[in-house]
């Protein structure tokens, strides 16, 4: 029998007959479960009824039950959208889990800006941009940004670049149309990215009625190389859907789901149906699955889903049925602002769509498993290896390799990078701004480094207490560089009392690895399993090393000529740069012009119009 905390018995006596959500936290305060309810007093109570008679997993989920929160809202529907964000903030151990969107990019079409361009980022906000996606294979989102790139003429360029006014590569190869030069203007602009929108939601049909509207206009009027742009532009986009599958002869927009199952993990799968014909798919993993019902996984996998997407269309087959069905399509219906159908086809066409994409995401969710089965196998391996070649106590499940990045002594950084159980560990990833260097000097670049990481040492010697910070010792060192980066290095670990724990220097293009005190470096055999992991490792730290330091280096020289006129500060820059789009069209503006932007003064305005007529001189 599970004993309850008295905080939990007199919350569970305090629960209103409300919607909302209810959250569970242990004893350290860490949320082990989010959930809905239409009833807040009827719903949580019945975890805590005959809890020996409940599904395994909840009676593990109640016995670490500390403290309840609960949350109420004006109906069932906010209700879902709270527990959406909930599950996204807090990943809770006990709820099914879609595999965290942000390693999911999405296309990004910022439709506030006067001249945008397509974006590939890791996480969808709700700015007045339009986001598609997101899509689980890096190479898809990359294949549609190219193709987009081919057939719709929209700038590449970065804002920075925009505001200067220079004209780029594509402009001259005709695939950016020049705004910066003003050889475009805001109207014309939109109409492309009207197009641009168009091929992302699928809607084929109506954009080469359009691409075909606009190149007999160009024939009419004489525009023949105009129009045999036009030309070239409907043929891509035609062979684009020639590529696609018909699934139905009538011209629906739905999406198809499925979920297959084994064990803790599921793999939901979804097919893009638009005008009839499947435009694309995309599939997810889900985890936390086990002891659930069918229905409660699909329902956690379309509430999942469509809170990460844009586009939602008129029907939504799948292949189980939900739960709170009417709640859902009510979510659906405000979300897309039109109405949504959830429905379970039993036969014909429809069903056999669903039974498609069934076995689709069953053969995803195999091949993931074999996949990870044998890459178990292949780390497992190299870990021994690591442990008989270095001769190492334990097997090294946690390793640390560290890296140095500067370019002639300017901007250095260092990287900690973090492998657990041979798989990066990005969430222990840590990088340094050098601040005691000045010059090249990677040596004393890495003692610091170093020093910040082992410091806490010399004052919590006790292994325990680092390890409940969060941050374990690791069980090996591995340090991008020779004896030189290495004997740096180790300086600093005696001297912080990490001395005990194996690190070694990995030396570039001959890969050797240098033990401190041992003039021989130890060889790995190419074909090595060991060698591989600690060459992933290596390069892992190098890149993220390198992504920073680029990351600073770009933030010292990006800044804009805006940046020299007294009273531009970032809310009027953003406001001009809205405006005009760039530095090159904003001289073009008349000092009344420049006073009409929002935010600007009549003192700011001629400040600007001055400033920018004397730079072009």
């Amino acid at each position: 029998m599970v004993e309850l905390s008295q905080l939990v018995e007199e919350k569970l006596g305090l629960l209103p007959d409300r919607p909302g959500v209810y959250l569970m936290r242990d004893s350290r305060g860490r949320v082990l479960y989010v959930g809905k309810a239409a009833s807040l007093r009827n719903r949580v109570r019945t975890y805590f009824r005959s809890v020996h008679r409940q599904a395994p997993k909840v009676q593990a989920l109640v016995q670490h039950v500390a403290d309840l929160e609960y949350i109420v809202t004006d109906s069932p529907v906010e209700a879902l959208i709270l527990e959406n964000n909930l599950i996204k903030e807090h990943r809770p151990k006990y709820n099914v889990n879609l595999k965290d969107d942000k390693t999911y990019p999405y296309l990004k079409i910022d439709l506030q800006h006067p001249f945008p361009r397509i974006t590939v980022t890791r996480s969808a906000a709700k700015d007045g941009a339009r986001y598609f996606g997101p899509y689980t294979r890096a190479g898809a989102v990359n294949e549609t940004l190219k193709l987009l790139r081919r057939i719709f003429p929209l700038r590449t360029c970065s804002d920075h670049v925009l505001e200067q006014g220079k004209l780029c590569l594509n402009a001259h190869i005709s695939r950016c149309p020049a705004p910066c030069q003003g050889r475009i203007g805001r109207e014309a602009y939109a109409g492309v990215v009207k197009e641009v929108l168009l091929f992302l939601e699928g809607k084929g049909d109506d954009l080469l009625a359009r691409l075909y509207q606009r190149m007999q206009e160009a024939a009419e009027n004489l525009r023949f190389e105009e129009a045999a742009r036009l030309r070239d532009q409907i043929r891509a986009v035609e062979d684009v859907l020639a590529g696609q599958k018909m699934v139905s002869t009538g011209l629906e927009d739905q999406d198809v789901a499925a979920v297959a199952r084994e064990g803790s993990l599921a793999c939901g799968q979804v097919f893009f149906v638009r005008g009839g014909k499947v435009v694309g798919r995309e599939h997810y993993f889900l985890t936390g699955t086990e002891g659930l019902s069918r229905e409660q996984v699909m329902t956690a996998f379309v509430q999942q889903y469509y809170a990460r997407v844009d586009l939602v269309p008129g029907e939504i087959l799948l292949d189980a049925e939900v739960e709170d069905q009417e709640v859902l399509e009510e979510w659906l219906f405000k979300k897309r602002g039109g109405r949504v159908y959830i429905r379970v086809p039993r036969r014909g066409d429809k069903q056999k769509l669903v039974e498609m994409v069934h076995q689709n995401a069953l053969a995803e969710l195999q091949h993931h498993q074999l996949s990870r089965r044998k890459e178990e196998t292949m780390t497992t391996g190299a870990l021994e290896e690591l442990k008989q070649a270095l001769g190492l106590i334990a097997l090294p499940q946690r390793i640390e390799a560290y890296d140095i990045s500067n370019i002639l002594g300017t901007d250095t950084v260092g990287s900690l990078v973090v492998f657990e159980g041979g798989r990066p560990k990005p969430s222990d990833y840590r990088r340094f701004k050098i601040r005691t260097v000045s010059g090249p000097d990677d040596y004393s670049a890495m003692k610091e480094v170093l020093l910040r990481r082992f410091s806490r040492l010399r004052e919590t010697p006790a292994l325990a207490e680092d390890e409940q910070k969060g941050f374990p010792l690791p069980d090996l060192v591995i340090i991008d560089g020779g004896k030189g980066q290495l004997n740096a290095a180790r300086a600093v670990m005696h001297r912080c009392g990490a001395g005990h724990i194996p690190t070694f220097g990995l030396a570039k293009e001959e890969e050797l690895l240098f033990r401190e005190g041992d003039p021989d470096p130890l060889v790995l055999p190419r074909e090595s399993e060991g060698l591989r992991l600690l060459q992933r490792l290596r390069d892992e730290a190098h890149r993220f090393a390198v992504t920073y330091h680029r990351q600073l280096r770009d933030l010292r020289q990006k800044r804009s000529l805006l940046d020299e006129v007294p009273g531009i500060g970032p809310k009027r820059k953003r406001a001009l740069l809205r405006q005009f789009g760039s530095v090159t069209l904003m001289r073009e503006a008349s000092l009344a012009e420049l006073e009409q932007v929002e935010g600007m003064d009549k003192k700011t305005a001629k400040s600007l119009y001055d400033f920018l007529h004397n730079k072009e001189g």
